[in-house]
């Protein structure tokens, strides 16, 4: 039971889907009213008999359309060939079916099996007498119009309320993206100024603090300059400490991007020889013992990689200096074939500053060799840092000279942020064009068109020569003489055809007995009424003529 309570749910569902809202329920209830009210009417008129049956079938059709677009346009082709009544039903199927069947090839087959059955079921209710020929084209070109063109202009409808409603969409995705390109360009600017504010003023607060307790540990002052020395170096120490805090706060990695190459334009070069030199002479006037060495035939730098191998070395004096005070320390600059290869070094701490008074633990904000590493990364190096033998410290980076073609991909792919915001940028041979909703719904009209045109050309030909097939000229009806082989008469007359002649067979005097007979208009009569047409009748028995009459029938 629970089955076939779950299937009947899900038929009623796809055959009537909803929301139904109060204003659409009413809205279907008065549309079934005037469609079925219009079935009926219409039906009364040509009078079957069947205006109840039509105008209760239409209503119903009418509520099913939108659920069961296809089975719908079939039933409303079939009533439409069957009688004129559910005509108006038909446009509309046609217009929904359009609009609802997404799938080319099943729209087209749907209106194929349409028109076949509004054409069965019109030759069987009242056209069996008529020529294929005729019948096919007459209900070809009524079907285009009465239901083909309403579905093309519903599907390019229903194509063009997609496509806008698509376009609205990714607009507003595109301005979603632009507020999360604009906050990671945010996010960056501020790594950017953590970054620097750690490399630079982080440096010359150890600096600060080296001196400091270097004159602490003099024995020249006297103890109320020791101790003015000492709190001068714990205010370092505590502008050190605030300073890892703030930049911590800006240095936010989850959702903070590290700054690109870029971030070094427009700054002086000072990574070379002579900047890394202006650092080590710094460190010595701080009374710390920094040896500094440079190998190799010194080569220009880009400025990304001029500004890694700045802060690079900054850094790594920085932490010898506060994780190693007073030990020597030794600064190499290599230029290699490929490479530029910075190397900082220093020994194990001297006990002596180890013990000195009011020496702490080192501030650290764990970021250092982790920026060194995002540094050389971005510039297309390496960091190694880790303790050396004789248990001092070790850093060496890495930074190939064609730096300069990582910030080009580094720029690349922030322009590719602007390709997001403004659609990919035009490229010659891969530009591709959006097709419009109109292109497929212009190439049926034109088509449905065409097989109009030729069909009214067909008609009209067929038209002329059917009226010349079925028209026999008073002078040939009076020479042809009763008693005439039929193969003779049938040798001058047209060939006929029933489509112009067949109203006037009921009327004129009764058909001997046996014969058969051809009927055709009469032309060059005497004038008869403009509803009136003289009818000339031929009859045949026995492979011999032996009735020829004129009369008058009423069209």
């Amino acid at each position: 039971m629970e089955a076939i309570a779950r299937a009947w749910n899900t038929a009623v569902r796809t055959a009537l889907p909803g929301p139904w809202r109060p204003r659409r329920v009413v809205g279907e209830a008065l549309g079934a009213l005037l469609m079925g009210g219009f079935a009926a009417l219409l039906e009364a008129l040509l009078d079957t008999g069947l205006a109840l049956s039509f105008g209760v079938a239409v209503a119903v059709l009418w509520v099913l359309r939108k659920g069961l677009p296809a089975p719908v346009l079939l039933a409303a082709s079939a009533l439409a060939g069957w009688s004129g009544g559910p005509v108006l039903l038909l446009v509309c199927a046609g217009w929904t079916a359009g609009a609802r069947i997404l799938r080319v090839w099943s729209l087209v087959g749907a209106f194929v099996v349409g028109w076949v059955l509004f054409t069965v079921a019109g030759v069987l209710q009242d056209v069996a007498s008529l020529s294929p020929k005729l019948v096919l084209p007459m209900s070809l070109g009524f079907f285009l119009v009465i239901a083909v063109l309403p579905a093309l202009y519903g599907r390019y409808r229903a194509q063009r309320r997609a496509l806008l409603d698509a376009l609205r969409e990714r607009n507003e995705q595109l301005m979603r993206e632009r507020v999360m390109v604009v906050h990671q360009a945010r996010l960056r600017e501020r790594h950017r100024i953590a970054q620097d504010m750690h490399d630079s003023l982080g440096h010359q607060l150890a600096l600060i603090s080296v001196h400091s307790g270097a004159l602490e540990v003099d024995r020249t002052l006297t103890d109320r300059q020791r101790e003015a020395v000492g709190v001068l170096r714990r205010a370092a120490v505590a502008a050190m400490r605030e300073l890892r805090e703030v930049v911590g706060v800006l240095h936010d990695e989850s959702t903070a991007s590290p700054p690109g190459p870029g971030a070094a334009a427009g700054t002086p070069a000072r990574g070379g020889a002579d900047g890394i030199g202006g650092l080590v002479e710094s460190s010595r006037e701080a009374g710390a013992e920094v040896g500094f060495a440079v190998e190799g035939e010194r080569r220009p730098l880009s400025a990304a990689v001029d500004h890694a191998a700045y802060r690079i070395a900054q850094e790594a004096l920085t932490n010898a200096h506060k994780h190693a005070p007073g030990a020597p320390i030794n600064v190499a600059l290599r230029y290699e074939p490929d490479a530029l290869v910075v190397e900082v070094t220093n020994a194990r701490t001297p006990e002596l500053v180890d013990a000195r008074p009011g020496a702490g633990a080192a501030v650290s904000g764990g970021q250092g060799l982790a920026g060194l590493r995002e540094r050389a990364r971005l510039v297309g190096g390496m960091v190694h840092a880790g303790p050396t033998p004789e248990q001092g410290f070790r850093l060496a980076a890495v930074l190939p000279y064609e730096g300069a073609e990582q910030e080009g991909t580094a720029a690349a792919a922030a322009g590719a942020e602007d390709w997001v915001l403004d659609g990919p940028p035009p490229a010659e041979g891969t530009e591709r064009r959006r097709r419009s909703p109109a292109t497929g719904c212009a190439v049926g009209v034109v088509a449905v068109a065409l097989i109009l045109l030729a069909l009214v050309v067909w008609g009209v030909v067929a038209f002329v020569r059917g009226t010349s097939d079925a028209t026999v000229q008073k002078p040939m009806f009076d020479r042809i003489a009763v008693g005439t082989a039929e193969t003779e008469v049938l040798r001058v007359l047209p060939r006929g055809n029933d489509f112009f002649t067949d109203t006037y067979k009921e009327a004129g005097p009764e058909v001997p007995t046996g014969a058969n007979c051809r009927w055709y208009v009469l032309h060059g009569a005497p004038g008869s009424g403009w509803d009136e047409e003289h009818v000339a009748r031929f009859c045949f028995r026995d492979g011999v003529l032996v009735d020829k009459q004129e009369y008058v029938a009423r069209g």
